[in-house]
């Protein structure tokens, strides 16, 4: 499965956004327009950000994205992070989401992290699960959030 995950390409930020409306259900819907554009322009150009795609049937079906952060610890090895998990409803507990998780985790392996975290809202078993299965533990660290 995982032959199947790929970077995004540039062109593709309406296909990204039509997914990200499962990710979180009360966001407002963006519109592109030149300063959304010029926006991810420079997110599509930033050699320490992979926005990772799985496609199915000419749509793409899953995705999160990787930001590889440098760091002046465990010897100046960058670390990873994963945000914005998620799987189209009709393409679930198929392995897409698992797929580019291991693909965002190998480009991190690769770019020379030490470690790769993730955060998720979710408190049901399923998701936690998910995560457990995809190699992630939520025994090593507590998370805290501020939102601003």
């Amino acid at each position: 499965m995982i032959e199947k995950v790929r970077l995004i390409k540039e062109d593709e930020l309406n296909f990204l956004l039509s997914l990200y409306a499962y990710l979180n259900l009360d966001d407002q819907v963006l519109e592109v327009d030149e300063a959304l554009k010029k926006h991810w322009d420079g997110i599509i150009s930033n050699p320490d950000y992979f926005y990772l795609v799985a496609e199915e049937d000419g749509i793409l079906v899953s995705t999160c994205n990787l930001t590889v952060i440098r760091n002046l610890t465990r010897e100046a090895r960058p670390y990873g992070l994963i945000e914005n998990v998620v799987t189209h409803p009709d393409y679930r507990k198929r392995g897409y989401g698992t797929a580019v998780l291991k693909k965002a985790v190998e480009i991190a392996r690769e770019r020379g992290c030490y470690k790769v975290m993730l955060l998720t809202s979710q408190k049901d078993d399923a998701t936690l699960d998910f995560y457990q299965q995809a190699g992630f533990s939520q025994e090593e660290k507590t998370g805290f959030i501020v939102r601003i």
